[in-house]
């Protein structure tokens, strides 16, 4: 009885193509909308090297090289907005691996298994609202009247309505506080995902030697998932310089820019707001040369420290 000859692994590429076809063929819808939405808008990346007229378009207008990139690097202003940035992502990302960490280690800790699933969920719940509805709700909280204030008032420790999101001293504070308390529970997943892959014989072998909860947890649970963490805070830095455009935007006024203008927004009112779309789009590209650079270090370390590989 004859049978067919496998297709050794090795095989040449057209045969593993026509191997697999069913797979590339489930990839190709992800394919045509990458194209579509992300590199067929790249085109526009042209108008930064143009004095760009809307009616003239992409071909017809005057091109000028590098001018808009040396008078945006020339501003004072925009360097302010860069270490603004820089700043705040920074913050947030370490405040935010902190606080999933520890929520992580809390949770992990809890016994009631029902007890542990609500809570997980009441926290991770912030993460899938919009900003547009959180920045209301945290206006209205922090307003000169709202609940903040007046709860702060009768408590005897102020005597005046803080400003909270007209304030610079105020602002960038809120502004970390707000960002993670809306994602420290979506970030906690991952955390909470590894603590199940560590060794339960390693608990019980730390019980006999006469370890506690505390030493378990340094000498044990953090070990465990010391990788996860490098590796979140590795792939982290690609996004240094995106710090979060829909919560600024919704939160900041002009009496704040100074703390929390950053290269986002910063194009946001170049572009739309002012109309110097070769300014705004000369600033995005900057952040965007940027990224990639970050994001191709980010992952060549993580591939060296965290075995962690995309392909």
């Amino acid at each position: 009885m004859q049978t067919k000859a496998k297709i050794p692994l090795k095989a040449p590429s057209a045969k593993r193509l026509l191997r697999n076809w069913p797979l590339h063929l489930m990839l190709l819808p992800c394919i045509l909308l990458l194209l579509l939405f992300n590199y067929a808008p790249m085109v526009g990346i042209s108008i930064a090297f143009q004095r760009y007229n809307p009616t003239k378009g992409f071909f017809g207008s005057q091109w000028v090289g590098l001018q808009h990139f040396q008078r945006l690097f020339a501003l004072p202003g925009f360097w302010q907005v860069v270490w603004n940035s820089f700043r705040i992502a920074v913050l947030k990302i370490v405040f935010s691996q902190l606080m999933a960490l520890t929520f992580a280690l809390c949770l992990n800790e809890l016994r009631l298994r029902t007890y542990k699933k609500v809570v997980h969920a009441v926290t991770l719940f912030p993460h899938f609202v919009s900003w547009v509805i959180c920045a209301t709700i945290i206006r209205d909280l922090l307003y000169a009247d709202g609940a903040i204030n007046t709860l702060l008032i009768n408590l005897g420790l102020i005597h005046t309505p803080i400003f909270f999101l007209g304030d610079s001293k105020y602002f960038l504070p809120m502004l970390i506080i707000t960002d993670v308390w809306k994602g420290f529970g979506y970030g906690s997943v991952i955390i909470t995902a590894s603590l199940t892959n560590i060794d339960p014989g390693l608990y019980e072998a730390a019980y006999i030697d006469g370890a506690g909860r505390w030493k378990q947890t340094l000498h044990v649970t953090l070990p465990g998932i010391a990788n996860i963490m490098m590796m979140l805070l590795l792939l982290s830095i690609g996004g240094i310089l995106s710090a979060g455009f829909d919560q600024i935007y919704n939160l900041y006024n002009t009496l704040v820019y100074d703390v929390a203008d950053i290269i986002d927004t910063y194009v946001y009112r170049m572009g739309i707001g002012s109309g110097q779309f070769s300014q705004a789009t000369a600033a995005g590209l900057f952040k965007s040369v940027i990224g990639a650079i970050l994001l191709i270090i980010s992952y060549a370390l993580a591939s060296r420290y965290t075995d962690y590989r995309v392909f």
